[in-house]
C-alpha cells in the first residue's frame, strides 16, 4: 500500500504578515476608543466642576440687587428695616407736626431707628409707651391704645415714628410724635426741659432761617437722590446757621448735608459708610 503525506498547512510569509498587521491595527483602534472615552469622562467632569463653581454665586443674589443683605452693615440693615415699614414721608410728617402747634414751625424732625441716636432713644420710648414725659395714653404700645382703633400692628405706636420739634414764634418748643405708618399724631406736648436761654436762641434761629426744612431737603436730594430721614436747624463749625439734612441712598448709606438756612446752598456733606 502507498502512503501519502498530508498536505502542507503551513502559512505563507505574506499571509503571516497580513495577520500581524491586522492585529496591530485592531489594537491601535481599541486604544483610541479607550482614550476617547477617558477624555470624554474628563471633559464631563470638568464641565460639572465648573457648573458647581458658578451656581453658588448665582444663588447668592437671586434678585440681582446691588446690596445683598449679607453685605450690609448692622446700621445699614437697621435703615433698610425701618424705611421698608415707613408709609408717611418726611414732607407730610413736617406738615402734620406744624399743624399741631398754632403758628408753629418745625426746627427738627427725625425718623426713629435710622441711626444710633434715634435707636438708643427707642427702647425707653417703647417701655414708657410714649416718647413724651407726659405719659399720654395715646402713646401706649397696646393694640387698643391707637386713637384710630386700627387692629393693624403697623398702625400702632410700636412701629416707626417721626419725632418733631415745633417752635412757636417766641421759641417755645413742642415735641410732636407721629406714627410713620398711619400718619396719626401719637403725642404732642411742650418741651418742659427748655430754659429761657434755649427759647431765646431758638427764636433767634427761626428769625434768621429763610429756608424751610422742605426747601433744605429738596436741595439735599437734588444733590444725591434718596430718602430724607432727619432735618435739624443748627450751627455748623463755622457758626453758620444751617439745616442738617440726612439722606439715605439706595445702598442704605447715610449722607448728612449742611444746607445754608439763609440761601439754601449746600456748604458741606459727610457720608456715613456704616
Amino acid at each position: 500500500m502507498r502512503f501519502e503525506s498530508p498536505p502542507n498547512k503551513s502559512v505563507s510569509p505574506r499571509t503571516r504578515r497580513l495577520r500581524v498587521v491586522g492585529a496591530a491595527a485592531g489594537a491601535v483602534l481599541a486604544a483610541a476608543v479607550v482614550t476617547g472615552c477617558g477624555q470624554d469622562s474628563g471633559d464631563t467632569s470638568a464641565a460639572t466642576s465648573e457648573a458647581a463653581k458658578v451656581m453658588p454665586n448665582q444663588s447668592a443674589s437671586p434678585s440681582g440687587s446691588p446690596t445683598g443683605s449679607a453685605k450690609l452693615t448692622e446700621e445699614q440693615n437697621k435703615r433698610k428695616e425701618t424705611l421698608s415699614a415707613v408709609k408717611v414721608p418726611f414732607d407730610k410728617a413736617v406738615t402734620t407736626a406744624a399743624g399741631e402747634v398754632s403758628g408753629g414751625k418745625v426746627t427738627e424732625i427725625e425718623l426713629e431707628g435710622v441711626d444710633d441716636s434715634s435707636a438708643s432713644a427707642s427702647p425707653s420710648a417703647e417701655a414708657s409707651g410714649s416718647p413724651s414725659p407726659t405719659g399720654s395714653p395715646t402713646g401706649s404700645p397696646s393694640p387698643t391704645g391707637s386713637p384710630t382703633g386700627s387692629p393693624s400692628p403697623s398702625g400702632s405706636s410700636a412701629g416707626p415714628k417721626w419725632m418733631a420739634h415745633v417752635a412757636e414764634e417766641d421759641g417755645t418748643a413742642h415735641i410732636v410724635t407721629i406714627d410713620a405708618v398711619s400718619g396719626t399724631v401719637l403725642d404732642s406736648a411742650p418741651d418742659t426741659g427748655q430754659s429761657d436761654a434755649d427759647k431765646k436762641q431758638l427764636a433767634d434761629r427761626l428769625a434768621k432761617a429763610k429756608q424751610t426744612p422742605q426747601q433744605a431737603a429738596k436741595a439735599a436730594t437734588a444733590e444725591k437722590k434718596g430718602t430724607v430721614t432727619s432735618v435739624d436747624l443748627d450751627e455748623n463749625d463755622s457758626q453758620t446757621l444751617v439745616w442738617k439734612v440726612d439722606v439715605v441712598t439706595e445702598d442704605w448709606k447715610k449722607t448728612t448735608f449742611d444746607v445754608d438756612a439763609a440761601n439754601g446752598k449746600i456748604t458741606g456733606q459727610q457720608v456715613d459708610d456704616d
